[in-house]
């Protein structure tokens, strides 16, 4: 191949390299956003598409209105702590991460979110630093939890919506210091996913939690004849107008009250700098004075050889030194089975050689037919030109 073919050939090979670059959907990185959240209390950050719609490269109308997918997970790992959840119902609605920290998880945790155009596949990432701290009056020890049966769970996760719920839940509480502290959806406990009927919602537990004792509507409705209501498909007993209604659907017979006192913690081991003192010196354990190890290789080894060798004897003697004998067993029989048994053993081989040696013909269905006269013989399977006229008898 000349040169200038070879020229030819590397200037179409770049110029198609960098139309597909071109074609490449872009990628932009939006600034770190920090937060912090305190452990006992439901964290929820929002993910506005709008903020990522505004990093799309492109300026069209169309890139305005086009449907944001959202994926998050932990930096280096593939998905989200245990502690935190997504859920994004349509790509035309915002996301929302949403959890309840522990005490285990304390510290700094970095979210990494991408935000995807559906019709350009345009990507724009954030990262999220979430600051976990201990909350100051610890976690409320009274703690309730209602299923609302009329919302789903991207519905109770605005802030506004949360003050509603909290107002509701401190008419029947009769507590001013009511926080929410977790919010899970219905499907996460095993609840069966809706029919697609209009009105028709998933359900969503939200837990609320006081310093305060549970009011006496409360404990009327988890006593016991509530719950035997409950059993017989009835409402339970109810000692206070339900402040729920009509914005939450209360299911009543679901309700968990619980009293989570906090557990004495023991101190940790108290972890040093790792550097040694200079008054001091590194002292190696001593060494292992040498152990005989014959006796237990002798042990090992002969027991089992023995237990195997008692064992044969056993087996031995059982076969060889007591076995009765042909001799022994006849003359424990009596003289009239003997001659019984001979008689019958002897007329068995008699038969058996007088069937052997006979000779008698073949019985006629199982030779060839044939003709008695002349002795023509033909084969029982016709043959497809003549075979059924042919002659066997003679005429």
């Amino acid at each position: 191949m000349e040169v200038p073919e070879l020229l030819r050939l590397w200037v179409l090979a770049a110029m198609a390299l960098r139309g597909s670059q071109a074609t490449l959907p872009d990628h932009h990185v939006l600034p770190d956003h920090r937060m912090s959240s305190e452990t006992g209390v439901i964290f929820v950050h929002e993910l506005e598409p709008e903020l990522f719609q505004e990093a799309f490269s492109s300026g069209s109308e169309d890139d305005d209105a086009a449907p944001i997918t959202f994926q998050a997970h932990l930096q280096d790992h593939p998905d989200l702590p245990r502690w935190l959840r997504y859920i994004q119902r349509d790509p035309r609605q915002p996301g929302y991460l949403y959890g309840c920290p522990t005490a285990a998880e304390v510290g700094t945790h970095t979210i990494e979110v991408l935000a995807y155009n559906r019709h350009t596949y345009a990507t724009v990432s954030q990262r999220l630093l979430i600051t976990v701290i201990p909350a100051p009056g610890g976690d409320p020890p009274y703690q309730g939890e209602f299923l609302v049966g009329n919302r789903n769970v991207e519905e109770l996760l605005p802030e506004a919506v949360q003050e509603m719920f909290l107002t509701a839940s401190a008419g029947v509480w009769e507590r001013g210091d009511l926080q929410v502290i977790n919010i899970t959806s219905a499907l996460d406990r095993g609840g069966r996913v809706p029919l697609p009927i209009e009105g028709r919602k998933e359900g969503v537990y939200v837990k609320v939690g006081s310093h305060g004792p549970f009011s006496p509507c409360l404990e009327s409705a988890v006593s016991p004849q509530s719950r035997f209501r409950c059993s017989l498909g009835q409402q339970p007993l109810a000692s206070c107008y339900d402040t729920f209604a009509p914005h939450f659907s209360i299911r009543w017979c679901n309700l968990t009250l619980l009293q989570v006192w906090p557990s004495p913690t023991t101190p940790g081991p108290v972890w040093g700098s790792g550097v040694l003192e200079d008054d001091g010196g590194f002292q190696p354990p001593t060494e292992v004075p040498p152990q005989d190890l014959l006796p237990g290789f002798l042990v090992t080894l002969l027991v089992p050889l023995a237990v195997a060798a008692l064992l044969c004897l056993l087996l031995g003697h059982l076969m060889c030194c007591r076995r009765e004998g042909v001799h022994k067993r006849d003359l424990q029989t009596s003289d009239i089975q003997l001659v019984h048994h001979t008689t019958i053993h002897g007329d068995t081989e008699e038969l058996r050689h007088m069937a052997g040696s006979r000779d008698v013909p073949r019985p006629l269905s199982t030779l060839p037919m044939f003709n008695v006269r002349t002795g023509q013989r033909i084969n029982p399977m016709p043959s497809p030109r003549d075979g059924a006229r042919v002659p066997l008898l003679p005429q």
